[in-house]
């Protein structure tokens, strides 16, 4: 693992203060000439940077911003490294509140030397949503770092809570180049950074962190994908609702728990990295954009981790709870969420933090892209009903400094608000398409009257996302998630079985579209094993050839189980962690899975509209059994889609994609070439060589396509 991180030579400025002389030059040009003006308890003090959010550490002192509507006082705390007693409290002057922000310059801290919280008085009126307890010490909202939970899975002690760290911003990013794709080019690999490498059979030196994923570059470049979209990284709260279930200790070990929006997770470094958290994250970002990899990070601006009224309170309650949640008219939770509580999104502070927080990602850590959870609640209003133009959605869609990153909604809440192909976009936003999910895994499975559809979200759903108005980027296609059945479980379970997450298997979705071949679970059955890989590529190669950007879920392409546990969002164990000795076992599933990768990137037909061909079909058109066929009926199982334009070069690229969801073969007859071409077939799930290697060129334009396969052509010309 690379560990350069360079520092800069004395008496030059680092990273962090030619940030600030580009950000806020004024500041550091005023530092320099910066001198107390009164002490506080024995600190030199003045009035701070008013513009500068969290706390900033200058080489004279640190500066210390705090933004509090309805607080009548603010204290700030220090306190020595691990300590739960502050060794020093410095109120904020009066004078040095400014509106609703308090700001103060403290002289001589080094931020080494020091963990802060805050104390705020004010009222404390529940019914009107205001909670001040000057006895509470509470977490900075944009904290760069927060103590207390390095350790994964040891909580909090019942008088302990969380403290915030000044973090320096030396990061030596190189002459680092980001990777730039359109959407459309990328293939997404979503993953859990713990669970990617904690298995023992990961075989790296980190398991279960930043650096163990790095450990894994070289096999994400072998496989193919040019994006990684990470589960939530935001310090979380994993131990919440921890609970012993059949000998097992449950955990929120997905992480869709924020404590702080700006910190990293630091129980997923591989050693403690004191006032430089982010570093072996940096290392890794900086690694995988070297190696032509993006990062997409799944963020989490719908709730937080202080739940209802009966969580824990150690942040947002604390210093304006009716500003940043969501709240009934008798001061209790709105809870579109599913996890308590709402954030006010559309409120301008709240709006401001978000967005702040995208810029920092954007530009501290380098990342690429941001997919966010259950996004509908972004879009709603103070009130809690839906907005036509959410001012955060709009702030966002034009923002200069994001505007080379992906925006990726997940188009629904948990309170029944369902946006896929509706929400607002500005035509900037991309969206989770679940319809494609859904479609396609009752078609696939063999249910009646799903053809039409399916047919459409192979075509990129345009009745979704018209391409004249949304272009190619509009649709993140995909089959699997972290958020209920594997690939392979798909194909081995008719049901869910979550009995393990200790609810009695009352949680996680019922309408999961999977079937299981004959046999429920785990079977020595060759004929039923055979039948649940020939589908699983069947899906894969379906996902592949689909215009829209397809993302699938790490384990997919190695035939990972979770043993039918379709909401494993508390299994820190087998359950949840990636069994790479699947790799091997599985390994002509995963070669499939690097051809699909690789067939795709090399015909950009399927990416995106290129240039006409010249053979005279259009970009893209539908078939059944026979060709010309563009609608379907209740009990069509078998459909086609041709791709048609040109390659990288300037050539003329047919791609034909046959679908059979039958359970009897089903005789295909292709679209008639123009003279001097015949089909070529290069994939078939079916065959025992499902990768069809060399050049077999049809001598006609029929094709048995067999129970329930996926067969792709290209267009060959006899002359090559």
């Amino acid at each position: 693992m690379d560990e350069t991180n360079h520092m800069e030579p004395q008496k030059r400025l680092t990273a962090q203060e030619r940030k600030l002389l580009e950000d806020f030059s004024w500041a550091v040009e005023a530092e320099e000439n910066l001198k107390p003006l009164q002490t506080m308890n024995g600190y030199p003090i003045r009035p701070g940077f008013y513009e500068i959010n969290g706390a900033t550490g200058f080489p004279n002192g640190v500066n210390f911003t705090l933004i509090s509507r309805s607080a009548t006082s603010c204290c700030l705390l220090l306190f020595h490294r691990g300590s739960q007693t502050p060794y020093a409290s410095i109120p904020f002057p009066e004078e040095y509140r400014m509106g609703i922000i308090y700001s103060m310059f403290v002289f001589g801290l080094k931020i080494d030397e020091f963990e802060y919280a805050y104390s705020l008085d004010g009222p404390w009126d529940p019914q009107k949503g205001l909670l001040f307890d000057r006895n509470r010490y509470l977490l900075d909202p944009y904290a760069k770092a927060v103590t207390g939970q390095s350790a994964w899975g040891r909580r909090l002690g019942s008088d302990a809570f969380y403290k915030a760290r000044v973090v320096h911003d030396n990061f030596d990013w190189g002459a680092e180049k980001r990777p730039e794709f359109m959407l459309c080019d990328c293939v997404i690999y979503e993953l859990h950074i713990r669970g990617f490498t904690r298995h023992s059979s990961s075989g790296v030196n980190h398991p279960g962190t930043f650096a163990g994923l790095q450990e894994k570059i070289p096999y994400l470049k072998e496989l193919g994908i040019n994006a990684v979209e990470l589960m939530p990284i935001f310090e979380f709260d994993e131990t919440r609702n921890m609970r012993q279930v059949n000998g097992k200790t449950l955990l929120d070990y997905w992480g869709y728990n924020p404590v702080c929006f700006f910190a990293p997770n630091t129980s997923y470094t591989s050693e403690v990295e004191y006032n430089r958290e982010g570093k072996e994250l940096k290392t890794l970002i900086r690694q995988l954009h070297r190696e032509g990899i993006q990062v997409i990070l799944d963020v989490v601006f719908n709730h937080t981790a202080e739940g209802n009224e009966e969580g824990p309170f150690f942040s947002f309650k604390g210093i304006d709870n009716n500003v940043y949640y969501m709240l009934t008219p008798d001061g209790k939770y709105y809870n579109f969420s599913g996890c308590g509580n709402t954030l006010n999104c559309n409120h301008p502070m709240v709006r401001e933090m978000i967005l702040s927080c995208l810029r920092y990602w954007a530009t501290s850590y380098h990342v690429d892209g941001f997919r966010f959870d259950l996004a509908s609640i972004l879009g709603r209003s103070e009130d809690a009903s839906p907005m036509s133009r959410p001012p955060l959605l709009e702030s966002l869609a034009y923002d200069p400094i994001l505007s080379s990153t992906e925006l990726i909604a997940e188009a629904w809440d948990a309170g029944g608000l369902y946006q896929v192909g509706s929400f607002p976009s500005w035509n900037r936003w991309a969206e989770w398409n679940g319809r494609y999910r859904d479609d396609l895994r009752s078609f696939l499975k063999g249910d009646c009257g799903f053809a039409q559809t399916a047919a459409l979200r192979i075509a990129g759903s345009p009745d979704l996302y018209p391409p004249e108005k949304r272009g190619e980027n509009a649709s993140v296609n995909f089959l699997t998630c972290h958020d209920g059945f594997t690939l392979y479980d798909l194909y081995a379970y008719n049901q869910k079985h979550n009995e393990d997450n200790g609810w009695n298997n009352t949680d996680g979705s019922d309408d999961n579209r999977s079937w299981n071949c004959g046999k429920e679970g785990e079977t020595d059955d060759a004929a039923v094993q055979k039948l649940r890989f020939q589908m699983i590529r069947n899906a894969a190669a379906v996902l592949f050839c689909s215009r829209g950007t397809p993302m699938f879920l790490a384990g997919d392409e190695f035939g990972n189980t979770q043993y039918g546990n379709n909401n494993a969002y508390c299994q820190d164990n087998e359950i949840s962690w990636l069994d790479w000795s699947r790799l091997k076992a599985n390994k002509d599933l995963w070669e499939f899975f690097r051809f699909l990768i690789r067939f795709r990137r090399d015909h950009p037909i399927l990416r995106k509209n290129t240039s006409l061909s010249s053979l005279g079909f259009p970009s893209i058109s539908f078939h059944g059994a026979a060709p010309g066929q563009s609608e379907y009926g209740w009990d069509d199982h078998t459909i086609g889609v041709l791709f048609a334009g040109t390659d990288d070069r300037g050539a003329d690229d047919l791609v034909y994609l046959a679908v059979n969801a039958y359970w009897e073969p089903v005789k295909l007859r292709l679209p008639q070439l123009p003279e001097g071409y015949l089909w070529r077939p290069v994939a078939d799930t079916a065959r025992e060589e499902t990768v069809i290697t060399g050049r077999e060129l049809l001598g006609h334009f029929v094709y048995v396509a067999h129970p329930r396969s996926v067969c792709i052509f290209v267009a060959g010309d006899l002359k090559g």
